[in-house]
């Protein structure tokens, strides 16, 4: 067997030519994402929310490239309502990938969003816990909602960049967040009205305001916890 682009001798078995690095044959598919449990995972300690700066860098990165991240928020939002619920958990996961490339310098690509959907299983189950526990935090007030959803903003980054089950990243979400409660509620806060102001823009003001709640998130992942690879997966 000879390579087809420098003609050198190689076995049947050879996946690269060893002369000019070229694949041979049809690359094998990517493994499935095997997922860790919450042991893997050792949560930074020290953590403290800094709502101005991470909304400020996201203000940044978002409005470089609005008019790919418009397209994602439309095609994320259509895609969510086809079947409610169950499709929104990937579409979460997809959106954090896509924030994920444009924190490390990349560009925001629509085909991002869709590989939340290698992460189904546990972002589906992630996101119907914490629909459930936001419901049940309604009892003690809106302020118990929104505690439960400060405490696991961090959930779907976990599950796509360490891998964790959905119960393992809700877990460490909750450990990042607990050590400044009022702190990561605070950024909540801000980002849901930002929220409500793009809402009041006639909706539209949504496809910038969006992005940034989750592009925010993402940076402060990155500062505080930092991925586990240099670039998010494929």
């Amino acid at each position: 067997m000879f390579c087809t682009h420098c003609g050198a001798q190689v076995t049947a078995e050879t996946r690269f030519c060893p002369q000019c690095g070229t694949t041979l044959g049809g690359a094998p598919p990517p493994p499935p994402p095997v997922f860790a449990p919450a042991a893997s995972f050792t949560v930074p300690a020290g953590c403290q929310a800094h709502t101005g700066r991470w909304i400020g860098a996201a203000w940044t990165l978002v409005t470089a490239q609005l008019g790919m991240f418009a397209l994602i928020i439309i095609v994320m939002s259509i895609v969510s309502a086809v079947v409610p619920l169950i499709l929104q958990g990937p579409m979460l996961a997809g959106i954090h990938i896509v924030c994920w490339r444009v924190v490390l310098g990349g560009r925001a690509d629509l085909g991002d969003l869709f590989k939340g959907f290698n992460f189904f299983v546990p972002s589906l189950a992630a996101c119907i816990v914490i629909a459930v526990f936001s419901f049940l935090g309604l009892f003690a007030c809106i302020v118990g909602a929104l505690v439960v959803v400060a405490m696991y903003q961090f959930t779907y980054l976990l599950i796509i960049d360490r891998k964790l089950d959905f119960w393992p990243a809700m877990q460490a979400s909750h450990a990042i967040v607990k050590q400044d409660y009022f702190g990561f509620t605070i950024f909540l806060l801000a980002l849901i009205g930002i929220q409500i102001l793009g809402a009041l823009a006639c909706l539209v003001g949504l496809l910038v305001t969006l992005p940034i709640y989750y592009a925010a998130i993402t940076v402060a992942y990155k500062e505080l916890v930092g991925f586990a690879s240099p670039a998010p997966p494929q």
